[in-house]
């Protein structure tokens, strides 16, 4: 049986956790490279289907200015965190948020999931690894069929692809 300070450090990380999810979306619609920069730990890793990523936070930081070079204004809206602690320093979290892009010459609209782990580093949590994925991803003109469509996948200018999170038959 966990103490009561045990029980309430949890609380605590969970609370911090989730503050560092939203201040990650938070910072970088305001284009913080340097406040999104301490997001991520020393050796963090960034994966999002369909791009190269980055290692470490300097190459993390690196693959997400070119990739926000590319885009005009952006909404990122976390919906969820869910938290599977690992140990005192250590947890799991999968995050669902909407992004609404500017990019390509259109508005894009997305469901996503970051799969992510988080490490406590100088006392502070930070995004150990973050992998994002899209459920649906598509123009505002295309959001009509997003969740119909096999390949609901549609950034502009490329191929069609399935979602990384299809619906299972059931």
């Amino acid at each position: 049986m966990a103490t009561l300070e045990q029980r309430i450090q949890k609380l605590e990380d969970r609370a911090e956790i989730q503050d560092l999810v939203a201040r990650y979306f938070k910072v970088t619609d305001d284009d913080d490279e340097q406040a999104l920069a301490d997001c991520f730990a020393r050796d963090a890793r960034f994966i999002a289907t369909g791009f190269d990523g980055g290692t470490g936070r300097a190459g993390v930081m690196e693959f997400l200015k070119s990739a926000r070079s590319t885009m005009q204004q952006t909404v990122h809206t976390p919906n969820y965190v869910h938290i599977d602690f690992q140990g005192l320093d250590a947890a799991e979290g999968t995050v669902m948020a909407h992004l609404e892009i500017g990019i390509g010459g259109t508005t894009v609209y997305a469901a996503v999931r970051y799969l992510d782990t988080y490490a406590r580093e100088d006392g502070k949590w930070r995004i150990a690894t973050r992998e994002m994925g899209a459920v649906h991803l598509g123009s505002w003109d295309l959001v009509a069929s997003s969740m119909t469509d096999p390949n609901n996948v549609r950034w502009p200018g490329a191929d069609p692809a399935l979602s990384d999170f299809p619906r299972k038959a059931g």
